[in-house]
């Protein structure tokens, strides 16, 4: 009879959910918000992923409430924050997520011991994580069209603006596009910041069962999705717990800006005043984003790489942050020379994608469709495909792309061998290609890939060498799953010998396509996994090496799983950066993770001679720059 009850309380409890929220879904669906596009949605999901990764519910409790400003007031309608104030639901069970509120007062008036009280005419917003066998239709249908990425094994981000009546029941609406951009950067920002709270074991009542923590503030840089970014990719976030703390505004600055804390005036520093030619490109301030215009704008004297609007965020940004960087900045600069990919003779800058893919001939064509934002509603790896390499190269002329053909007669010593190459140079001579092809831009990523089997990695070159399968599991794939094609070169490199399974793993591989593999070739086959590597990695075949491609290590906290699974399995990995500065800072987040930095930074032979610059910096950034390895 037990067991009946508990069966019957469990099937209750899944339909129709269990404090201390307010109830089960409502039935609002996203795609039913005016203006919002896919893509976006796959944002907010990713971003409702990696918070729930981050497990908050295991400190937190609805009792800890905390602050939240996104940017400045006047950046929202009605120059008012949305929702400011957040408490966490679920920890001490029931169903979890967390409700945004629109003021602390609101927030201590619908919060019980345990359960969500419910206050007439208190408007909040609710993010609750739900099995999707129990969703309404019209978000499972959501979630299968779009490819969206679960949180955790089975559970999906329900979001929805729910406000009681005066006669106790509830009504439900679907947030506007401005409230979903709004927690959208809450949900990056409370993943860096909720660590980083510290118990505070005197404070709070000896007899309470609640943990206490210190009180803090602290704020965070979120970058907006492209097709949110609104002028300006990044947004400051400031977190503080208990709520009420806040950073001052400067009141000169901009829409654009982001807060900044008012501190002691600096110490008078010698500064040079450079004058920078932007070359008409839009830069912004380093320290308050404000969108630096005209010909000339302030930089370092020292370093010449980050830009200010004036000497006030100059000596600002050099108390806070940069003085420590300057040295660094400054020795890249030098090598800006060394690094500049010269050789070719298409222009190689491209901070207006679609700008540059048009003074080619090649915008919104073939492969090329994934080097811009244009396609930015379509899945990575199920973009349209006409069929042939004429196609998928974006109609270049026939000499311009390689053929889908060996390298004949390629002799060293008289022997047939894998082809060890040094640089793009003896690629494109290989190749016979014209030196103003542009498929370098994409060829990255493979010929990456063959430069760490045959250069870096000596234990694959050996297995190649010797006529062996090499296994690599190449990590965080999204526009390489629509440049297969440009894969098949990596196997007509191998000239015969040996053959490499590429088994690609990331939350960006399509459902329907997870699971799949696909012969590249007669000597490269592909396995696409869709999943976080370190819930897959099991289920894998063993890597021989492991690959992540401008992996971004210092700007993603989800990379902690994933980092001690390469760890326990003590397989040689490479990742590669935009730049140098990128690849500094990654490396202290392999070291503070355990592992061992075996091969140093360095230039990649084979990055994308393509640059960008940052918003507010000099500092070239090339897809793939720069390469470092552990446990080599």
């Amino acid at each position: 009879m037990d067991l009946h009850l508990k069966n019957l309380f469990d099937r209750f409890q899944e339909q129709f959910g269990s404090g201390p929220g307010l109830g089960p879904g409502s039935g609002t669906c996203l795609m039913k918000v005016e203006g919002i596009a896919p893509n976006f949605i796959k944002s907010v999901f990713k971003a409702s992923a990696a918070l729930y990764r981050t497990d908050p519910w295991k400190r937190l409790r609805p009792g800890h409430l905390f602050g939240i400003r996104v940017g400045k007031d006047s950046d929202w309608s009605g120059k008012k924050q949305p929702f400011p104030c957040v408490q966490f639901i679920g920890g001490d069970g029931g169903d979890i997520g967390f409700n945004m509120f629109r003021s602390e007062n609101d927030a201590k008036k619908m919060t019980g011991s345990r359960e969500t009280i419910r206050v007439p005419n208190i408007e909040l917003l609710r993010v609750t994580y739900e099995p999707e066998s129990l969703m309404f239709p019209s978000n499972r249908k959501m979630i299968k069209t779009l490819s969206l990425e679960a949180s955790g094994t089975n559970c999906f981000p329900v979001i929805d603006v729910a406000r009681c009546t005066s006669s106790g029941s509830l009504q439900f609406r679907n947030p506007t596009l401005e409230e979903l951009r709004f927690v959208y950067a809450v949900m990056k920002a409370i993943a860096l910041v909720h660590p980083l709270l510290q118990v505070d074991k005197d404070g709070g009542p000896k007899w309470s069962r609640l943990a206490y923590f210190e009180p803090f503030i602290e704020t965070v840089d979120v970058q907006w999705p492209p097709e949110m970014a609104k002028g300006y990719d990044l947004v400051a976030v400031t977190i503080s717990h208990p709520p009420g703390q806040a950073y001052e505004e400067k009141t000169s600055s901009t829409a654009s800006s982001t807060p900044t804390k008012y501190a002691e005036p600096p110490k008078d520093e010698t500064f040079v005043d450079v004058k920078l030619y932007l070359n008409g490109s839009l830069r912004q301030c380093a320290t308050c984003d404000r969108e630096v215009h005209g010909e000339q704008a302030l930089c370092c004297g020292r370093c010449r790489a980050v830009v200010y609007c004036n000497s006030v965020c100059q000596k600002q940004h050099w108390k806070e942050t940069h003085k420590s960087m300057c040295g660094l900045y400054k020795a890249m600069m030098e090598r800006e020379e060394e690094l500049a990919m010269k050789i070719f003779i298409f222009p190689c800058t491209a901070d207006q994608p679609c700008k540059w893919l048009e003074s080619l001939g090649i915008h919104q064509k073939g492969m090329w469709r994934r080097k811009c934002s244009c396609y930015s509603h379509c899945p990575f790896g199920l973009l349209p495909v006409k069929g042939g390499l004429w196609d998928s190269w974006g109609e270049l002329d026939n000499e311009e792309y390689p053929r889908d053909l060996p390298f004949h007669h390629h002799l060293r010593d008289s022997m047939s061998s894998p082809i060890l190459l040094s640089g793009w140079s003896e690629y494109y001579n290989l190749r016979s290609l014209p030196l103003s092809s542009p498929v370098a831009d994409i060829l990255s990523h493979p010929l990456t890939v063959y430069y760490v089997l045959t250069a870096l990695s000596i234990s694959s070159k050996n297995l190649l060498l010797k006529g062996k399968e090499v296994i690599l599991h190449y990590l965080g794939p999204e526009a390489e799953l629509d440049w297969m094609p440009a894969f098949a070169e990596v196997g007509h490199l191998l000239n015969g010998f040996g053959n490499i399974q590429i088994v690609m793993v990331g939350p960006e591989v399509p459902t329907n396509l997870s699971g799949t593999t696909s012969g590249i070739g007669s000597r490269v086959r592909v396995n696409l996994v869709r999943g976080v590597y370190q819930e897959e990695a099991t289920y894998l075949p063993s890597p021989d090496v492991i690959v992540a491609l401008n992996c971004g290590l210092d700007c993603y906290t989800n990379w902690g799983g994933a980092l001690n699974m390469i760890k326990s399995m003590a397989v040689p990995a490479f990742f590669t950066d935009q730049s140098e500065v990128s690849c500094a800072n990654a490396k202290q987040v392999l070291r503070s993770n355990g592992l061992h930095i075996t091969h140093p930074v360095t230039p990649n032979p084979f990055r994308s001679p393509v640059k960008n610059h940052g918003a507010s910096s000099n500092l070239p950034a090339y897809s793939n720059g720069f390469v470092l390895g552990v446990n080599t």
